[in-house]
Formats: structure tokens, C-alpha cells, sequence
């Protein structure tokens, strides 16, 4: 198995036919991170091609270098940044990319950096502060993009955004108002909440969004639907894209925008949920209960945090026959608090030593691990099978067949 850096500078094993099964006969002693960039370009070209507008990965859920670089060479040009460290990541990694930054609060000296140092144009806000704290930082600037963000709900989404950010229904006439008046392009965005389970979600959202710009009287150039794109889980299995981006379509078309007004969304888990997914050793089981070698102070804060529950198999050849059952899972940690509840469906007969793979940990799962209380493992390994449950996979098969049936003349 040949070896190459990353951007990050870590060794990654490559073959040409490597999957999670391979790396559990390696008989690992620390987790390794799986990563497949064929996923991460599928869904990739997915959004380019079929998103009425413009997408821009929401670099909060997986900042690697390799997958900015994946998704850049995949057709994503833009990228929400939510902090000054994710500017100059991705203005080192991806020079010629734009950059939007979207966080709606935002210390002065960031502004500025992105703005003189990046060349940052795009900024989000939510109060007339923020608005004059940009205004000063930029020195007055005559090429902003501001894009007002309201508050809408979250009801239709597994975990809400609805508190800490946006503007009130009745802030919003005087905060657009003031922002038009500084803005070369004026922009209204929002965000329905991550893993949204319904294209009701947005359509409620663009409502709320007319009845702003009825309301202010402002022509308004840019109209962000946010992120919350949802990918597929346990329990968790939303209806095609397509829906969303229907819904979203048609709801912009009946909008009192601009003419020449531009549709934006900012995808974060639909793009990288995919791409990663993880591969523990059993360290002791008790009943129902699997000791791991990684859990919620690594990869798996969700599961342990939220009860997110991820696709799991177990990694044995010859595979086992045992029926599945539900099993919980103890990171390696000294703190209780290191569970994850499940259920994780596994074959009853699963016992310490094996290998299980968790999937679809390429959304927040990576981004979001520690060294706490010495445990972790930096080992990622290049596989070559299909992601644990996809979004995509289906869709991908139908477009061949399609395009096979065409009949040239």
C-alpha cells in the first residue's frame, strides 16, 4: 500500500481497491479515519449541476485542506467562512476562491483582516452593531455584499438554529433599510437548522423572507437560503434534493427581488457527510454495552451529545450470521459522559477484538474531535467502496442509465 502527504501533512495510505474490511485485517490499535473523495465529488457535482444557483460549502462542517481542495476541483467556487482562522484557511489552501463570511457576529480586527488582507466582500449581519462595526472595520467600503439574516424557525430540522442568531420580524424593516444604504449588494439570508427533514422548511422561510422586503420597500440582489441540506441516517431519511431545490426555486421566481437577484445556498453536511467515516477496535463488551476506542470527545460528539445515531457494520470476514441487536457504545475516556446511546445496530455475537465502521462522519464528526485524556489517532486511509448510505449513489446509477438510453442520431 503506497503512501503520499495530504495537504494536511499527514501520511495517507492509497490502493487502488482499499475498503474498511482491509483496514480492520491491519488489525489496528487506534481508530482510523476513512476517506472517500469519489463521494465527496459526487456530491459535489450534484449541487453544481442541479441547484438553481449558486452553492458555497459551509467550511464549519469538515475544514480539511484535502476536501476544500476536492470540492474546488469538483466545481464549488465559494465557501462560507464563519471565523478568521477559516479565512486563511481557505485563502491559503484555495487562493483564487471566493470567500462570504457568514457568521453574523464578528470581531472588528476579523472584519478587517478579511476584508484588506483576503479580499473578503461578503458579510453577514443581524443588527444595526454589527452593520456599523463592518461599516468602520472596511473604512466605508463601496464593494460590500450585506446579507441580512433573519430569524426563522427550525421546526422541520433535527437540530434548530432559530436562538442565537437573526433579526426579529420587527428589526428587520429599519436593519434592511440601513444596509442598502451601505451595501453595494444587498442580501437576505437565513437558516432553517441542520438536517432539515422537510422542503417545507425553506418554503416557510422564503415567506418570512417576503414579507421582509414587502415591508422595508429595499431592492434586494442576493437571497441565501442558508444551509440545513439534510443527508441520510438511521431514522433519518429525507426526501430526494430535488424536493428542496423545487421548493426553493419556486419561491425565489415569486419573489419581489431584482431582475438580476442571485440565489445562494450554503451546504455543509450534504456535501461531506459522505465523504468520511470511521473504523474502532472493541475493547470489552458488557451485555449491550461496547467498550470503543473513540467516541464523544473524538469523532462521535453527535451521537454521544445529540443521539444522532450513525449507520454502523461490523468489519469480519467471513461476515458474521448472527442477528442484529442493539448495542450502546463507551468511548475510551474516563468520563461517563463518553456514551452514545444509539441504538447501534450489530450482530449479537460481537465480541472484543472486532472492527466495527461508522459512517458518515464526514459532517462535524471529524471536525470536532479532541486529544482529551490522551486518546485519538490521525491515521486517515484513501477507500474505494461507497459511503455506508448515500443520498447520491442511486441518483448517480439513474443518470448513467439515462444517459445509456440516449439515442444519438
Amino acid at each position: 500500500m503506497a503512501e503520499h502527504h495530504s495537504a494536511l501533512g499527514l501520511a495517507i495510505a492509497h490502493s487502488d481497491a482499499v475498503r474498511g474490511v482491509d483496514i480492520a485485517q491491519r488489525a489496528p490499535v487506534q481508530p482510523v479515519t476513512l476517506v472517500r473523495p469519489h463521494a465527496a465529488r459526487r456530491a459535489a457535482r450534484f449541487f453544481v449541476e442541479k441547484f438553481p444557483g449558486r452553492s458555497m460549502y459551509a467550511v464549519k462542517a469538515n475544514p480539511s485542506p484535502d476536501l476544500l481542495q476536492i470540492l474546488w476541483d469538483s466545481g464549488i467556487t465559494h465557501f462560507d467562512v464563519a471565523s478568521i482562522a477559516e479565512v486563511r484557511l481557505v485563502a491559503r489552501t484555495l487562493p483564487d476562491a471566493t470567500l462570504c463570511f457568514m457568521h453574523p457576529v464578528k470581531a472588528e480586527e476579523a472584519i478587517a483582516e478579511a476584508y484588506f488582507t483576503h479580499g473578503v466582500r461578503v458579510f453577514s449581519l443581524d443588527t444595526i452593531e454589527e452593520l456599523e462595526k463592518i461599516v468602520r472595520a472596511t473604512r466605508g467600503a463601496e464593494d460590500l455584499t450585506l446579507c441580512v439574516r433573519l430569524r426563522v424557525s427550525s421546526d422541520h430540522s433535527k437540530l434548530s438554529l432559530a436562538s442565537k442568531f437573526g433579526a426579529a420580524p420587527h428589526e428587520a424593516k429599519d436593519l434592511l433599510f440601513a444596509a442598502r444604504q451601505a451595501a453595494d449588494a444587498l442580501g437576505i439570508c437565513f437558516h432553517v437548522g441542520s438536517q432539515a427533514m422537510s422542503p417545507e422548511a425553506y418554503g416557510n422561510a422564503m415567506e418570512r423572507v417576503r414579507a421582509a422586503i414587502v415591508e422595508a420597500a429595499v431592492t434586494v440582489d442576493v437571497i441565501d437560503v442558508g444551509g440545513g441540506f439534510p443527508s441520510t441516517y438511521p431514522g433519518m431519511e429525507p426526501p430526494p434534493l430535488e424536493r428542496y431545490f423545487e421548493t426553493i426555486h419556486r419561491a425565489f421566481e415569486s419573489l419581489p427581488v431584482s431582475y438580476s437577484a442571485e440565489l445562494w445556498a450554503e451546504p455543509g453536511r450534504a456535501l461531506c457527510a459522505e465523504y468520511s467515516s470511521l473504523v474502532v477496535r472493541v475493547e470489552k463488551r458488557r451485555g449491550a454495552e461496547l467498550y470503543i476506542n473513540d467516541g464523544a470527545y473524538g469523532a462521535l460528539f453527535d451521537a454521544a451529545h445529540i443521539g444522532w445515531r450513525f449507520p454502523v457494520q461490523l468489519l469480519r470476514e467471513p461476515e458474521s450470521d448472527a442477528k442484529d441487536v442493539g448495542f450502546s457504545f463507551y468511548g475510551p475516556t474516563c468520563d461517563d459522559m463518553d456514551h452514545m446511546a444509539g441504538p447501534f445496530e450489530l450482530p449479537a455475537d460481537i465480541r472484543a477484538g472486532d472492527y466495527v465502521e461508522i459512517g458518515m462522519l464526514g459532517a462535524y464528526g471529524c471536525a470536532m474531535r479532541t486529544a482529551f485524556n490522551g486518546f485519538g489517532s490521525e491515521e486517515t486511509v484513501i477507500v474505494t467502496d461507497e459511503p455506508m448510505d448515500s443520498l447520491y449513489v442511486a441518483l448517480e446509477t439513474a443518470d448513467r442509465a439515462t444517459r445509456s438510453n440516449v439515442i444519438k442520431l
